[in-house]
């Protein structure tokens, strides 16, 4: 029986419940760790400059997982690939706890590079959100999974004090607790994806492509591939993550070696997170109606502003907070826009594996930022840092305007 209409409504509408309900979830854990993660890292290695590991750690993670997971879901669907990738980041979790408890640094690394398959999960939600997408409404689609994160995200950085008290009330290491957090969330959003992601949104995206090939519709509707829009949304993917993940994975080492408490760092990184996600829809909305350049000259441009306030503000709680919060919204801006972009410009045959690869040049792009940072802390100090992240905005400011004026050339 062909699908009609409402039936791939209806199945768009269940699918965006189900990406919502796992991204707020997982986001809890997520976000627990990525604040204490840079500081459990620094308590067991014994080092400030290696702090950075636990931002490269989990990217790294999210990268090497990136075209694995694409490919598995093509082969199997969209469940069961972020269903995996959940539980590996819910085994990283474990092992982290047991890295703070052996005090063993290098096995600490591995359990957040297996936390990072989480991230990567994350991303492939986005691209999930838009495989049953209508013309036109990719932005608005990935941008409501995109906003999902915030729930969770937001909640669990100001966990970490109320969880490292819970974890040592059970004779866990200072700062471990967190890491109970993460098993119990992403454990919850595997089960939420393997029961309920149905029928699979790829899956059925596929399906309705052999009914319009079969009614001998062909591909008339589906936008053709555009190789242009592909790089520079890639680039600025993976630019603006470098920048974000280098100055937020230090920002609690900074904030702490001037004198800021457990619960001033939690609520830093939690109204970045917030900036991160809170205001996607806008963005997915402004990136359908405006066009995707625009709105990631405007993430920019957020960013631009953020390092700026972030150097020259870098000894004030209140500075500090507040170019975190813009550099979450900058993120936002360019990472919904950039990924619509791709999204709609990929190969209809080869999209899901442009979109691991966009992944992992985006998540290869934070690693390397993250293990900078720590070392660039410690010689440039945070206003360095902040300042030296200027040039990658540069960059994705020159890409994003040699696009649009190439396709103005070829409109004239």
């Amino acid at each position: 029986m062909s699908l009609t209409p409402a039936d791939i409504t209806t199945a768009r509408r269940r699918g965006h419940i189900v990406l919502i309900s796992g991204q707020a979830l997982a986001g809890v854990g997520m976000g627990a760790t990525l604040s204490s993660g840079a500081l459990l890292v620094t308590q067991v290695s014994g080092s400030e400059a290696l702090s950075g590991m636990a931002a490269t750690g989990t990217t790294v993670g999210a990268a090497i997982a990136a075209i694995p997971l694409a490919a598995l879901a093509h082969r199997a669907g969209r469940a069961p690939s972020l269903a995996t990738g959940a539980l590996v980041a819910a085994s990283g979790a474990g092992v982290g706890l047991l890295a703070a408890v052996l005090v063993s640094f290098p096995l600490l690394l591995v359990g957040l590079v297996m936390i990072g398959v989480g991230t990567a999960v994350n991303l492939q939600s986005r691209f999930a959100a838009t495989d049953l997408s209508e013309p036109g409404s990719a932005g608005r689609d990935l941008a409501l999974v995109v906003w999902a994160t915030t729930v969770g995200a937001v909640l669990g950085p100001n966990l970490i004090a109320p969880a490292d008290a819970f974890g040592q009330s059970l004779g866990l290491p200072s700062l471990s607790g967190p890491f109970l957090f993460t098993i119990a969330a992403q454990v919850m959003a595997a089960a939420i994806y393997l029961i309920f992601l149905r029928p699979d949104p790829l899956k059925l995206a596929e399906r309705i492509g052999r009914e319009r090939e079969a009614a001998g519709l062909g591909m008339v509707d589906i936008p053709k591939a555009d190789p242009s829009g592909v790089r520079t949304g890639m680039i600025a993917l993976a630019l603006s993550h470098a920048t974000m993940v280098s100055v937020m994975a230090m920002t609690p080492v900074h904030l702490v070696q001037n004198g800021a408490t457990l619960v001033v760092v939690g609520l830093t990184i939690s109204l970045h997170v917030a900036g991160m996600f809170a205001l996607s829809p806008l963005f997915g909305w402004l990136a359908d109606r405006l066009g995707r350049e625009p709105i990631i000259a405007l993430g920019q441009v957020l960013l631009l502003a953020a390092l700026l306030l972030t150097s020259f503000g870098a000894d004030s709680q209140g500075a500090v907070m507040a170019g975190l919060i813009m550099i979450g919204l900058g993120w936002s801006a360019s990472t919904v826009a950039a990924s619509a972009l791709v999204a709609e410009s990929a190969d209809p045959l080869r999209r899901t594996a442009i979109q691991g690869r966009a992944d992992l040049l985006m998540s290869a792009s934070g690693a390397i930022g993250g293990a900078v940072a720590g070392p660039a802390l410690a010689l440039l100090a945070y206003n360095g840092l902040a300042l030296a992240a200027v040039a990658l905005v540069v960059v994705v400011l020159i890409a994003v305007a040699f696009r649009t004026a190439t396709r103005a050339q070829r409109m004239a």
